[in-house]
C-alpha cells in the first residue's frame, strides 16, 4: 500500500492507503469507526480503525501537537485538536486509557487533566467513550500487562499489517482502538450465540461468562 504523511488540520498524521479487499469487506459487514487517544499536555496520540465484523482496517494515527504556556491554553489545544481529528475522520466510538495515580502525583494530576479536556472533546461531538487501563490495553496488544513501549508499537504493527512501528503516542492510541474492537468482537460472538441458542435473559450465566463493566469475564 501506498503511504503518506502530512496534515489533517494541523495534526501531523500517516494514512496507508487501502486494498480491494476491504471495500468488498465493508460491503458484507457493517463498518464501525474507532478513535482511539492517548492524552497528553505535549503531545496527545490519536489512531483511528475500521471494525468490519471480526475484522480491523488501519486508517489513520498521529499527534497532535499541544501549543500553549499555561495550563488553560494547552487544554484548548488539545480541545480543539481532538475536535479536527474527530472532524477529519468521522469516528462512530472513542477510547481512552483509564488513569491511576503513579509516583509523581504531579504528572498524574496533569495527565488526568489532559484526560479530561480529551473526554470532554469526545463527548461534546456526541462520541461514546469507552475506557480500559493500561493493563487491559496491553494485554489485548501484546498478550501480557507488563509490556515495553516498543513491543507495544511491534504488536500494533503487526495486528493492523502496517509496513513501519507508528510514533509510540500514535501507537498507544491505536492499541486503545484494538482493545475495544477486541471487545465488541466479543461480545458480537456471545450475541450470536445467544440467538442461535435461544438463551434468554440469564443465558451469560449459563455459559460462565458474564459482563463487568462492559467487558467479557469467566464466573
Amino acid at each position: 500500500s501506498d503511504v503518506f504523511g502530512g496534515d489533517v488540520c494541523g495534526v501531523d498524521c500517516v494514512a496507508f492507503g487501502r486494498s480491494g479487499g476491504y471495500e468488498e469487506m465493508t460491503k458484507q459487514a457493517q463498518t464501525i469507526r474507532l478513535l482511539g487517544i492517548d492524552p497528553g499536555l505535549r503531545f496527545t496520540g490519536f489512531g483511528v480503525i475500521d471494525v468490519c465484523g471480526h475484522e480491523m482496517v488501519y486508517v489513520a494515527s498521529g499527534v497532535i501537537k499541544v501549543a500553549g504556556e499555561a495550563l488553560p491554553e494547552r487544554l484548548r489545544s488539545l480541545i480543539d485538536g481532538v475536535h479536527q481529528v474527530i472532524d477529519a475522520y468521522h469516528p462512530h466510538e472513542s477510547v481512552l486509557e483509564k488513569v491511576f495515580v503513579n509516583i509523581n502525583p504531579q504528572s498524574t494530576l496533569l495527565l488526568g487533566q489532559a484526560r479530561g479536556a480529551a473526554m470532554s472533546a469526545l463527548v461534546l461531538r456526541d462520541l461514546s467513550v469507552h475506557e480500559y487501563t493500561a493493563l487491559q490495553l496491553k494485554k489485548a496488544v501484546v498478550g501480557h500487562g507488563k509490556a515495553k513501549k516498543e513491543q507495544v508499537q511491534e504488536m500494533v504493527a503487526r495486528l493492523l499489517g502496517l509496513p513501519a512501528k507508528p510514533q509510540a503516542d500514535a501507537a498507544d492510541a491505536l492499541a486503545a482502538a484494538i482493545c475495544h474492537a477486541q471487545n465488541r468482537a466479543q461480545l458480537l460472538l456471545l450475541a450470536e450465540n445467544e440467538a442461535l441458542s435461544g438463551l434468554g435473559k440469564h443465558g451469560l450465566g449459563k455459559k460462565g461468562v458474564r459482563i463487568k463493566n462492559g467487558r467479557l469475564v469467566s464466573l
